[in-house]
């Protein structure tokens, strides 16, 4: 029942942030309701036992945070971000493949074929191992090649920034 509590709140919380996120004018509020969503879901893996996946999460977004405070501060002419903004574009199209979208997904997750339900899963600590082979084998060269590719375009904003500065 406690289980069942926790994930319900971290789900709901994590839709109340979401919509945060584009309910405000100030990027600076509007970074903090995503990290708020991002950290419920979290908080939804760690209540659905998938330990590793939450935690990863956690550190993934504080990470992300903390970088996008970076460039926030180096490109935002408001590096604050608490002046009023507008931070939509196109507010009817977007509401409208917003709520066709959100429509889809409920349909696909209502009448979608899901199969069978596992009748027991995995503990987590043998998910964690199974998640590590995975990441450690077939998968490794993808996200070595993945981060290599993020640090690298981290590296070039960084220098193109400081090049146009120093002119």
């Amino acid at each position: 029942m406690g289980q069942t509590v926790s994930v319900i709140f971290s789900g709901v919380l994590a839709l109340c942030f979401g919509a945060a996120v584009f309910r405000t004018k100030s990027m600076v509020r509007s970074a903090l309701a995503l990290l708020g969503s991002m950290a419920a879901i979290g908080g939804l893996f760690l209540g659905l036992e998938a330990e590793f996946l939450g935690v990863l999460q956690l550190m993934m977004m504080a990470t992300e945070m903390t970088i996008m405070a970076i460039f926030m501060v180096m490109y935002m002419m408001d590096p604050g971000g608490l002046g009023q903004m507008e931070m939509t574009h196109q507010k009817r199209t977007s509401i409208a493949i917003g709520v066709g979208g959100g429509l889809l997904a409920l349909v696909v997750s209502v009448f979608g074929p899901w199969g069978d339900l596992v009748g027991t899963s995995p503990t987590p600590a043998a998910q964690v191992h199974d998640l590590g082979v995975e990441l450690m084998s077939r998968s490794m060269l993808i996200f070595e090649t993945a981060g290599l590719a993020i640090l690298v375009a981290m590296v070039v904003a960084t220098t193109i920034a400081l090049a146009q500065r120093q002119r």
